[in-house]
């Protein structure tokens, strides 16, 4: 199963993410994950998640090549999520009741900023839900979450769940960045030349990404009007993703 695991970090699909497409808790997930062969998923499962990666067996996956053209595709099965109409599911099912009561306490305190009259909780939610989405592909906030809750004092200083190396280099280094903060040592005019190849280096990114959106948008609709739809459906959905491949391949062709 290492070669899956490899793949979906590499695609940057989270445990979350092939729960939605599967229909299934993020737990069972990771029962399925601690398998030693696919073939011993339920049927349907094992068929879905091969629909998703666009092969037909679990030895398909050793050749697979991870380009932007796949990962497109990928992403444009992953978006199915949306139209599967039998994905309703309570968030604390498959969960065991310490893991229930984490859950819950999460929620509730969530809840208490996003239910603030003001823009700022409705934000710091947002934040916080962009802050989770990205954890499975970007290591350095994982450290930035050991480093807050040693910092106000919620776990021992010298704890190391994730890779000890690096988190402690992280620490370290955030550690002096706090202390010049809070020194008065640094002020704004001082930073003006980082913060702009900050803002550059982030303006990049999002551009990056809404291109790459835009070109996704466009050519689903282009696949849509092809053949004659309107909206993708569970009736058409197959269809679809084909004649989005069959474009992509034209694209490519006369690259």
């Amino acid at each position: 199963m290492d070669e899956l695991n490899n793949l979906l970090h590499e695609l940057g699909i989270s445990k979350v993410k092939l729960a939605k497409f599967l229909g299934v808790s993020r737990q069972m997930i990771y029962n399925y994950l601690e398998l030693d062969s696919v073939n011993k998923w339920p049927k349907d499962k094992k068929v879905l998640l091969f629909n998703l990666l666009g092969i037909k067996s679990y030895d398909e996956m050793k050749n697979i090549k991870v380009t932007t053209d796949y990962i497109l595709d990928v992403e444009q099965r992953l978006d199915s999520i949306g139209n599967r109409k039998n994905y309703i599911e309570d968030p604390l099912s498959g969960l065991d009741s310490k893991k229930k009561e984490l859950l819950s306490k999460t929620i509730d305190v969530l809840r208490e900023y996003i239910e603030e009259d003001d823009d700022n909780g409705y934000k710091i939610g947002e934040y916080l839900f962009h802050f989770i989405q990205s954890l499975s592909n970007n290591d350095e906030l994982k450290y930035l979450l050991g480093y807050i809750a040693k910092e106000t004092g919620y776990v021992k200083p010298n704890e190391f769940i994730f890779n000890e190396d690096k988190q402690y280099i992280f620490e370290s280094i955030l550690f002096s960045a706090m202390a010049l903060y809070h020194s008065g040592k640094s002020s704004k005019s001082r930073l003006i030349e980082a913060h702009r190849r900050f803002e550059t280096q982030i303006n990049n990114k999002i551009e990056e990404k809404m291109s790459r959106t835009m070109e996704l948008n466009n050519i689903k609709q282009q696949a849509l009007k092809e053949l004659g739809f309107t909206e993708i459906n569970d009736d058409n959905i197959s269809d679809v993703f084909a004649k989005i491949a069959e474009i992509q391949s034209r694209k490519t062709a006369f690259k």
